[in-house]
């Protein structure tokens, strides 16, 4: 079932094209990536989603109903663009927000205080928010924004300011978010983030949706046809052998310590994966091949670049 749905959604600010006739699908109780370059438009489509902002044409459903304001207590949002009170002690201004959103006083202070133990916080309960270093700062956000179990959870750019460490933090508890029942929707340009934890995706470029799908889907099918090869020989005698059935070579170091090396190719249409097992085995000595998995990262760049030279 689906939560949120974006039905041909547009939206112009003058002359700009924000979105242009956008649709996409978010699956319940599911990670959805939200992708795309800078400006693509994804701030604006999570805006309209949040109902800061009202489409131009096009429609969002929520639960299959069309979005209303009174909807909006069903979503927690984590702007980019963050921003708390900084004259404000840190847990004063946490339960102001939780009140805001409904929650009885007795209720928040309780959940808050579980909150900021589980993320190490609970000594800065009573400092000033300026005094906060800008992660810890966005650990606050995060659980202002998830406190009241909102349904629909949409985090734009979470990860952004936290330090390795952090950021696994956070990606942990937003898969514990997700086991418990909710839905959300990730706007990130970290890739890695995104193979790790989101199962859907829609790629947005220059205001269009280019891209939408199963993460592991797209990962298999979007680059078919490639394999690792991993050899001891030379680099140059096995790509010349392989001329005659793959192309699109990339060579990389595997072992250092064995002198292993690794060989990404495509291999050509109608050519059997044992003609070049063959071919490499009278040029190198081959260790081993393995069906080469695209990265989220490589898909993001070659769709983009496809898309606009299209247009």
């Amino acid at each position: 079932m689906d939560i949120l749905q974006v039905e041909n959604v547009s939206k112009s600010y003058s002359s700009h094209r924000a979105l242009d006739n956008v649709s996409l699908s978010v699956p319940e109780g599911q990670v959805y990536g939200l992708l795309g370059p800078n400006g693509a438009g994804k701030t604006t489509l999570i805006r309209i989603i949040n109902h800061i902002t009202a489409p131009d044409s096009g429609r969002v459903l929520l639960d299959g109903h069309q979005l209303t304001e009174a909807d909006v207590c069903h979503i927690g949002y984590l702007p980019e663009e963050r921003g708390l009170y900084k004259k404000m002690k840190v847990g004063e201004q946490a339960l102001f927000f939780a009140r805001l959103k409904g929650l009885p006083k007795h209720e928040a202070t309780r959940s808050l205080r579980e909150w900021f133990e589980r993320f190490d916080i609970l000594d800065w309960w009573d400092k000033k928010v300026e005094e906060l270093s800008k992660g810890m700062a966005q650990k606050i956000q995060f659980i202002i924004t998830v406190l009241h179990r909102p349904k629909l959870l949409i985090f734009d750019e979470p990860f952004s300011g936290f330090d390795p460490i952090n950021a696994e933090l956070l990606k942990n508890e937003i898969l514990r978010l997700k086991e418990e029942g909710a839905t959300v929707i990730f706007s990130t340009h970290n890739m890695a983030s995104v193979e790790e934890i989101c199962d859907n995706i829609t790629l947005i470029n220059k205001s269009r949706n280019i891209l939408s799908g199963n993460v592991e889907e797209i990962r298999r099918k979007y680059f078919g046809n490639r394999y690792d090869l991993l050899y001891e020989g030379d680099d140059r005698s096995l790509m010349e052998a392989l001329q005659s059935v793959g192309n699109e070579f990339e060579v990389t170091a595997a072992d250092q310590l064995q002198g292993r090396r690794r060989l990404t190719f495509h291999l050509k249409e109608g050519v059997g994966l044992r003609d070049a097992i063959a071919i490499a085995n009278d040029s190198v000595r081959l260790a081993g091949i393995s069906e080469s998995i695209a990265s989220m990262n490589d898909i993001f760049i070659r769709a983009v670049r496809e898309d606009e030279s299209c247009r």
